[in-house]
């Protein structure tokens, strides 16, 4: 079983009975986008797409007051599972400084090329219909309404991600395009920040 093979393995059981919105799918397919954008961008593949594949180690519910140190915890978890499968200290200090800065919630930015890819991979992840479908699915998980019904769309009030579900795209998803790191994710997220504005119009209408 070579390498990468083991880090899966690593991550689907990490990800086991995940609720969807951080499942092994969700690992998958930040793990095909930071390959995609690592390729385009010339950053190293043998750090970027271990770094994707382990991203989820740890994750604290988004409502737990810990929540911004999941990336924190999760470079931990992943030192020692790269430890284990046999990757040199250079190479292991470099995923796990992806991992460790990667979150939104931390605020940090990238100390590296790669670190920037990964950053950019997970936050197209938050994005488009998938991002819709996340957002609603951690909506339900919180058990938080999924819009004020007195002002939907924050007309006349600051969002609120943590009372409202639809809070959640005034509050992040619609700003997650300018703080792309790279360009190539500044293209893939064009099209997937139109969607959500397309969406919102179209509840908008419905409601």
């Amino acid at each position: 079983m070579n390498e990468l093979d083991l880090l899966r393995l690593s991550a689907a059981a990490a990800c086991e009975g995940r609720p969807p919105a951080h499942d092994l799918s969700h690992v998958e397919r930040v793990t095909a986008l930071a390959h995609t954008i690592a390729e385009a961008e010339g950053a190293r593949l043998d750090v970027v797409v271990p770094a994707a594949l382990l991203h989820e180690l740890v994750n604290l519910p988004k409502g737990h007051p810990d929540s911004p140190r999941s990336g924190d915890l999760c470079a931990v978890a992943a030192d020692e599972v790269l430890r284990e499968a046999g990757v040199e200290l250079a190479r292991r200090n470099a995923i796990v400084a992806c991992i460790r800065d990667h979150a939104f919630s931390k605020g940090a930015a990238p100390p590296s090329r790669e670190a920037a890819v990964l950053q950019d991979a997970d936050r197209l992840d938050a994005i488009g219909a998938v991002g819709v479908a996340r957002c609603f699915a951690t909506c339900t998980e919180l058990k938080r309404p999924l819009f004020a019904p007195e002002d939907p769309f924050c007309d006349e009030r600051s969002p609120d991600d943590k009372a409202f579900g639809l809070d959640h795209f005034f509050k992040k998803l619609l700003l997650l395009e300018e703080g792309m790191h790279t360009a190539t994710a500044r293209a893939l997220a064009a099209p997937r920040t139109a969607f959500l504005r397309a969406y919102l119009a179209a509840l908008r209408s419905e409601l």
